[in-house]
């Protein structure tokens, strides 16, 4: 993808656009850009779930009170690795070891990526289906019990029966859920929502009628928290099973395993150390944990308050702990 193209990233909810005009003119500082350091703006990427954009907001608040100058840019999750080796982005503070490990791979290795570190936070992704349904599917959370007709049925719509309906993520997220279908040889289709929101929206609604449905779920985020639910249990990842048909219980076919579960990855721009040697050892500090980020996502998700608001509580109740990560 041409890296003009990074820009064209998914929808965001109405805060987010405040929040990105907000970030685009962040030149208000508190501070001086520190010493011998560029002046010009860090552009931290924003992507379309609540949680990387809290992790981003709180990164951008605590460089400008180092100085620095920053700006929010709107980029796909896995796309944007264009823009991060050219230097047009620089910093992505979410790469998920579940959905983003290749990519992220695949860019270090050119030399003009680097991980710039673990955020602190655990990420668990995988098929998640509500309590309730497990009378129909009694066999579950093991993973062979979606292949019998009678589970498939159970999970299906008017649009996908006989096959059971999958909701998966946005496309862009990655997750490989179609090859995944078809390795294990499931009677699912897979229907990917259109963003975070809708995924969500359409797990309310059906756990509030008791209807069926499996779906992506994710976590640090507020809903394993809210609903009772089981994830799927998928044969154990490994990076062969993605990698190599005949490593996996499919001799034919790779992704015949479950996601990868790990850490949650600080990405960016090889050339930030050396632009902004302050602000690099900043984001190399940041750490926050699941417990934080979850108690934030519901504040925003269900509670109604702004990101912006909600890291504004966050700085103002930890302002020892960020002001450790930019002393000098």
């Amino acid at each position: 993808m041409h890296s003009a193209n990074i820009f064209t990233g998914r929808s965001f909810r109405r805060w987010t656009a405040a929040l990105v005009m907000s970030g685009a003119s962040c030149l208000g500082l508190s501070a001086p850009a520190p010493a011998q350091e560029s002046t010009d703006p860090i552009k931290l990427t924003l992507h379309d779930w609540t949680g990387q954009l809290i992790t981003t907001e709180i990164m951008g608040e605590v460089l400008k009170k180092a100085g620095y100058s920053i700006e929010y840019v709107q980029a796909d999750y896995l796309a944007q690795f264009a823009g991060l080796e050219t230097g047009d982005l620089h910093v992505a503070m979410e790469m998920w070891e579940t959905t983003g490990r290749e990519a992220m791979d695949a860019a270090t290795a050119t030399g003009k990526v680097e991980n710039f570190g673990p955020t602190g936070m655990k990420a668990k992704e995988e098929w998640w289906y509500p309590s309730y349904m497990t009378e129909k599917c009694p066999g579950l959370p093991n993973w062979e019990a979606l292949k019998e007709e009678a589970c498939a049925e159970a999970f299906s719509t008017a649009e996908t029966a006989p096959k059971g309906r999958y909701l998966g993520g946005p496309v862009t997220w990655g997750g490989f859920d179609d090859e995944r279908v078809e390795a294990l040889d499931l009677p699912f289709e897979v229907i990917h929502a259109g963003t975070d929101a809708a995924l969500f929206a359409e797990l309310e609604s059906a756990y509030q009628r008791q209807a069926p449905i499996m779906l992506w779920i994710y976590a640090p985020h507020w809903a394993p928290a809210k609903y009772e639910g089981q994830w799927v249990e998928f044969p154990e990842y490994s990076a062969e099973c993605y990698n190599d048909p005949a490593a996996g219980i499919n001799p034919d076919a790779a992704y015949d395993c479950g996601k990868p579960f790990g850490e949650i990855w600080k990405v960016g721009w090889a050339g930030v150390k050396d632009k902004w040697p302050g602000a690099y050892d900043a984001i190399k500090a940041f750490t926050i944990d699941n417990d934080e980020m979850g108690k934030m996502i519901t504040e925003v998700d269900l509670n109604g308050k702004t990101v912006s608001a909600v890291v504004a509580d966050w700085m103002g109740a930890n302002e020892a702990r960020w002001s450790g990560w930019i002393k000098k």
